[in-house]
């Protein structure tokens, strides 16, 4: 809903009937995964993507008809479809979307995720009722449940990068780009600088501890520890080993990280709380710069959030069904 939120929420200030297409259903090459979003005016604006491109021609034209009849519908997009080839799914991937008119529950939700109050978003598919619960979503990733279509709404993504040293920033700014916000800790002042870090959201000088004390620690939150200095990196991890987080990444070598855990383990942490913390940090990607580190770093807590392997897709391919 993040994706569409400022054009629902003008359109219809501006008196526009406005209806929601969701990817509810996929199969093989499906170019866009569940709960993407795409929105129509009934003054002819579009925003958003189900598809990157291939079907949003026709998504806009029935979303017209959906407006006209103030009736959502569930429309199939494949092969098997005479109308696929002409929108652009011939290579085999099929999609599921339901286009429905944006009802009082989807305006109370941006209330909700404007305040950053977790919800989950159900919708049958059938009738095409909509129910919105107040409450932590019990999943993080959209999900078919029988007739009904389940979207989670928790947190947005927050980042929280303890030690501003130099893979820090292009790391930040990658952060921002795939739409997280934005906490660098570091109790070295010269170091954490808004010079430093112009697109941070907030940037605390301050121990890790201390910072993280004052930060919600949920499964929104991921926290990358690249100090590599123990009287930072321990302190950082006891604040955050115990809680059911997103991400926790280490940097580091090995060794370093085994010494790290065998500190920790001394203090009392269990090998289920350590087997959480990722260390060494990053996929391998073979470049050393700051630039490709921090790269490996965002590609690794990308494969966490979403389930992906972390393997190249032509690997992928040789394992997973057509």
């Amino acid at each position: 809903m993040r994706e569409v939120l400022e054009e629902i929420q003008e359109w219809t200030a501006a008196g526009d009937g406005v209806a929601l297409a969701t990817v509810v259903e996929t199969w093989g090459s499906s170019p866009r995964p569940l709960g993407s979003k795409m929105v129509v005016s009934s003054s002819g604006k579009m925003a958003g993507s189900v598809s990157n491109g291939c079907i949003e021609g026709d998504v806009f034209q029935e979303a017209q008809k959906v407006l006209k009849a103030g009736q959502g519908r569930l429309v199939p997009y494949g092969v098997a479809d005479d109308v696929a080839f002409e929108v652009g799914l011939a290579c085999g991937g099929h999609v599921e979307v339901m286009i429905q008119p944006v009802t009082p529950e989807h305006l109370r939700l941006i209330k909700l995720i404007e305040s950053e109050r977790p919800a989950e978003l159900r919708t049958n598919l059938v009738t095409g009722e909509v129910q919105l619960l107040e409450r932590a979503p019990t999943s993080d990733q959209p999900a078919r449940d029988g007739d009904w279509f389940v979207e989670p709404h928790g947190r947005a993504p927050h980042m929280v990068i303890i030690g501003a040293i130099h893979i820090a920033i292009p790391l930040h700014r990658m952060a921002k780009l795939m739409g997280y916000r934005v906490t660098v800790a570091d109790a070295r002042a010269k170091f954490a600088t808004a010079e430093r870090f112009p697109e941070a959201d907030e940037i605390l000088v301050s121990w890790p501890d201390e910072a993280l004390a004052g930060i919600t620690l949920d499964r929104s939150t991921y926290v990358v520890i690249l100090t590599h200095d123990p009287k930072f990196d321990l302190p950082a991890l006891r604040s955050v080993l115990g809680k059911d987080l997103g991400y926790i990444g280490a940097i580091g070598s090995r060794k370093t990280n085994q010494n790290r855990f065998d500190a920790l383990r001394d203090e009392g942490f269990t090998e289920q709380q350590l087997a959480r913390v990722h260390g060494p940090i990053g996929l391998d990607l073979g470049g050393r710069g700051a630039e490709e580190t921090a790269l490996g770093i965002i590609a690794e807590i990308t494969a966490s959030r979403f389930g992906g392997s972390g393997v190249s897709m032509r690997e992928a391919r040789r394992t997973s069904p057509a």
